[in-house]
Order: C-alpha cells, then sequence, then structure tokens
C-alpha cells in the first residue's frame, strides 16, 4: 500500500487538517527561532521571472505549518526556487493561523510560489462526503430501481460536476493557484469513466484547456494510473515515485513508470517525486543512473531525490521533480540540503 499519508479537504471555511507521518527517533526540528533572509526587489523580480519561465519545476507537499517555532515549519523557510507548492497540511486562515497564513501569501505574491488545493479524489467517502448532495446524488445513481438507465447516469453525471465544483469554490474562494487529485481510489467508483468525465469537466474550468490555464489541474497518483483520456485536461502529472517495497531506486525504474503514461503524457507535463518524511537523513535511497553512475557531482554518494532532479526520460524532457513531507528536509546541514541540491542539479536557479 502506498505509505503517502491519506487526507480530505472537508470544508471551505475551516480546513486545517494535519497529516501524520510515522515517527522518527531522533528529533528534526531545531527549537531556537530563526530569521528569514530578505532581499530587495529587483531580486523577487528575477525570482518571479524564472518561476515564469519555461523549465523543469520543483514540487512540494509541504505540512506542519501550524508549528511556528522554526524555519522547517514555515512557508518562509522553503528553498525560494521551489514551484509549486501542495497545501498538505490543509489552508492557512487568517483568524486561526494568521502568521502561516501571512506568510503564504507572501511566498505566492512576492515569491511567485504556485499553491494548490491536494485532495483524495474519492466521492464515496462517506465520513467526509455523507451529508453532501452530491454524495446521495452519486449513491442514488447506482440504485437500479430509480428511474432509467439514462436518468441514472445523467444523475451521476450531475453528482460528479457538483464534486467538480465543490472543489473549484474552493480554490477560487481562497484565491489559490489550482488543485492537486490525489487519485488513489482504492475501490471508490470516482475512477475509470467517472475519472473521465470528472477531469474533463473540471479541465472546462481550469487548466490547459479552459479558459483559465494558469490555473492548475494537477493529477497526482501511485499503482493506479489516471485514464488516458485526462491527459489532454491535465497541466501535469505526479507521479509518486517513492522509494517503497524495494531499497535501490534508478533512472530505468523511473523510465518505466514514466513509459506507463507515455502515451497520453508528453515528457513535460510528468513529474517524479520521492518520499522524504521517510528519507530525510539521506535524500532517498541509493540510485544509479541510466549509464550505471552512482555518483554525485562531488563525488558522493547520489541518492534517489537528486537521481530524480537529474533524470529525464529518455524521450525528452521531463516536467519536474519533488518531494512528499518536505519540511522534513530542513533538519539537513544547511537546511533543505537535499530538495536544493536537487533544484541546482535540475535546472540551476535563482536559490
Amino acid at each position: 500500500m502506498n505509505r503517502k499519508v491519506k487526507t480530505t479537504l472537508i470544508c471551505i471555511s475551516t480546513i486545517a487538517a494535519m497529516v501524520l507521518m510515522p515517527a522518527c527517533d531522533v528529533e528534526y526540528e531545531p527549537e531556537e527561532i530563526q530569521k528569514p533572509y530578505t532581499y530587495d526587489e529587483a531580486y523577487y523580480e528575477n525570482l518571479r521571472s524564472y518561476k515564469q519561465s519555461e523549465h523543469s519545476i520543483a514540487f512540494v507537499w509541504f505540512a506542519d505549518y501550524k508549528k511556528t517555532t522554526s524555519l522547517a515549519n514555515r512557508f518562509l523557510g522553503l528553498p525560494d526556487s521551489v514551484d509549486i507548492v501542495s497545501l498538505w497540511g490543509g489552508i492557512p486562515l487568517p483568524d486561526i493561523n494568521p502568521l502561516a497564513y501571512e506568510e503564504m501569501r507572501f511566498v505566492q505574491q512576492v515569491k511567485g510560489m504556485r499553491l494548490v488545493i491536494p485532495t483524495i479524489v474519492r466521492i464515496e467517502d462517506a465520513v467526509s462526503y455523507g451529508d453532501y448532495e452530491f454524495y446521495q446524488l452519486f449513491q442514488e445513481s447506482y440504485d437500479t430501481s430509480i428511474g432509467t438507465a439514462e436518468e441514472r447516469q445523467e444523475k451521476r453525471n450531475r453528482a460528479i460536476e457538483m464534486y467538480a465544483d465543490y472543489l473549484l469554490d474552493m480554490m477560487w474562494d481562497n484565491d489559490l493557484d489550482g488543485l492537486d487529485l490525489d487519485y488513489e481510489p482504492e475501490g471508490d467508483r470516482l475512477s475509470g469513466a467517472n475519472m473521465s468525465y470528472f477531469v474533463e469537466y473540471l479541465g472546462s474550468k481550469i487548466g490547459p484547456m479552459s479558459d483559465h490555464p494558469e490555473k492548475l489541474l494537477i493529477i497526482d497518483f501511485y499503482g493506479n494510473y489516471p485514464p488516458a483520456s485526462t491527459g489532454p485536461f491535465t497541466s501535469y502529472f505526479v507521479r509518486q515515485a517513492y522509494t517503497q517495497g524495494f531499497t535501490d531506486h534508478s533512472a530505468s525504474r523511473l523510465q518505466g513508470y514514466y513509459n506507463s503514461a507515455a502515451a497520453y503524457c508528453p515528457t513535460w507535463k510528468f513529474i517524479v517525486t520521492e518520499n522524504i518524511g521517510d528519507h530525510w537523513r539521506t535524500g532517498g535511497s541509493p540510485f544509479t543512473e541510466a549509464d550505471g553512475n552512482t555518483l554525485a557531482a562531488d563525488g558522493e554518494r547520489l541518492y534517489s531525490l537528486e537521481g530524480m532532479a537529474r533524470w529525464n526520460p529518455t524521450q525528452g524532457r521531463k516536467g519536474g521533480f519533488g518531494a512528499f513531507y518536505c519540511q522534513r528536509d530542513y533538519s539537513s546541514s544547511p537546511p533543505y540540503k537535499y530538495l536544493r541540491r536537487g533544484i541546482q542539479a535540475q535546472n540551476p536557479a535563482v536559490n
């Protein structure tokens, strides 16, 4: 089973859910309060220009920002060259977490980071959605004692549209930059043709086929690949390429992941990510490149986060690389050592 911790954003006005990771056996969070670096406007203009340029991006899932004693848990502690932040700790609200809210807006508006809402896309999640009309409507659409097959299909489509609008409203109401759909159905019927309809509907509102291409429509996934029909509507496909179930990672494994999506996913939409929540001490697992190389540029052992940053499919430039639970890399020396090395290895940038 994928070890990425599951969470669902439950309501627009009170989302502040935190997720749990397997406990570390040492303390990774510095106790002292630290001050973030500040720069002049010319620096930030250059940074925003870089974010808008064509390049392979850095993508992170970020959490734990209810804590404020360390830059490890603050938006201002993130490396400036991070492009997309998936808000795995929920949406900070100004009346509940004013510091996180203020810093979130700063990295969005001044540093040009794009902020997306992650959610496990399961319309049949009774705990989260049982009281919503779209949940009830979707269940009724499978009751063969009600209406004709055509009527049930119309009801099903309407329920899917309502669920999509629910997520879109969350994005628009909170002035965020897109959606990160975590596609791990595990029995939920929002898969197959239903998932295709869901993404096509969302894709008419945001993403590359809509009037709002600046708003991101991202699908991240692990074992279940999204339907091929989602390809044109999606801004990025993020493969959870985590080291789990094996001990050494490789370019050939990443190539296999991409080949499974190549028919509908151009290379520049494909992002590979490591679970740094589990591998923060080393920056991943031992990594072997396509030519057999196992060393980083400085002669040290190459590990998977940097290996993913250095890797490209044989078919062309990838969309980017990234890290789940990235804030744990802050405990490295220097802070965010492995994420920063990856950013520089992939695409030498501002910071």
